[in-house]
């Protein structure tokens, strides 16, 4: 992994104020020259939405092709990992989320097999997916604990979990013993740089990376709240709103 992590890093629309206006101040490094052939709303959404399951694809999870990787949660930033781990060359692409809706999205998206985290049959299934070996590299994008302990169960020998949803709560290992033979890894990560919302413009731009099914809606920016209102109720099950001036 490149990418020096900061100790606090600053988050534009969290730590400070964000870009939902008609114009923004920004500092010159976060910016990002455009394509010609890259439409400005699938321009819009890189950041952040497909940047942080990229970074944590390609540095902190380290994907290779034919890697087995596992993607917890199929929302905003699984459903990206999904199309980012197949670009990597994953397989398989193993999709986990609790919603039906989210599931089909994830096949859509690419995964090779969606489960329900919920199935009695989750871990076989698992196994029969990886030929016994279990996954090389699992992704936690819902950021929830029994996602991690149920992630990080189902690893392979010297398999990652990559923690890239955020939550307070502690993070408990339930086979510790286990984790440990198996030379596993867990590795947190948080966003990304202003490299890989570059890369990424270059693969949209040359076709390699459609963004256009990732937008769900164009909203009006006076209409924000309801648009927020909506992702939280996951209203029509939207991946990404774009809201226009």
């Amino acid at each position: 992994m490149s990418r020096s992590p900061c100790p606090r890093p600053l988050t534009r629309g969290v730590d400070y104020d964000g870009g939902w206006a008609e114009y923004a101040v920004a500092r010159e490094d976060t910016l990002a020259p455009l394509s010609d052939h890259l439409p400005f709303d699938q321009a819009a959404i890189i950041p952040d939405a497909v940047s942080t399951p990229y970074a944590a694809i390609t540095e902190s999870g380290m994907v290779r092709p034919a890697q087995s990787v596992g993607v917890w949660g199929a929302g905003g930033l699984g459903a990206h990992g999904i199309r980012i781990a197949r670009l990597a060359g994953a397989a398989p692409v193993i999709a986990v989320d609790p919603l039906p809706e989210a599931r089909e999205r994830a096949l859509a998206f690419g995964a090779d097999i969606a489960l329900d985290p919920a199935d009695p049959g989750f871990t076989e299934a698992v196994n029969l997916a990886t030929g016994g070996h279990g996954l090389d590299v699992a992704f936690d994008f819902a950021g929830f604990p029994a996602v991690r302990e149920q992630a990080a169960a189902v690893l392979g020998a010297g398999g990652v979990l990559v923690l890239a949803g955020l939550t307070p709560e502690p993070l408990t290992v339930t086979d510790s013993t286990g984790f440990s033979y198996r030379g596993n890894q867990i590795r947190g990560h948080y966003g990304s740089g202003p490299e890989h919302v570059t890369q990424l413009i270059r693969l949209a731009a040359t076709g390699r990376l459609d963004l256009a099914p990732s937008i769900t809606d164009h909203i009006p920016l006076a209409e924000a709240a309801g648009a927020v209102a909506r992702l939280e109720k996951k209203t029509g099950n939207p991946i990404r709103l774009v809201l226009t001036p």
